[in-house]
């Protein structure tokens, strides 16, 4: 899986690959699962550019909560 880090509270997963020997085993689910567990304890959101772990997160409702949700224009913190 590759991430970047958009500042302190924000990941966007870029690309999940598995090895053509791993396919079928939820190797790509199990890292999705484990970035999810990572934001959690760690405190930022995430953005699921990458369309396997956008899928598995939207598949997976008990995933969606750390989800960076997006502002309205206009919109503060502080609305939120």
């Amino acid at each position: 899986m590759t991430y970047s880090r958009a500042g302190e509270t924000l990941v966007i997963i870029d690309h999940t690959d598995v090895p053509e020997a791993l396919r079928g085993r939820r190797v790509g689910e199990r890292m999705v699962r484990q970035a999810v567990d990572d934001a959690r304890r760690e405190g930022f959101t995430i953005i699921p550019l990458c369309p396997f772990a956008k899928a598995q997160i939207e598949r997976n409702p008990e995933l969606q909560d750390v989800l960076h949700q997006r502002r309205a224009p206009g919109e503060t913190a502080s609305t939120v």
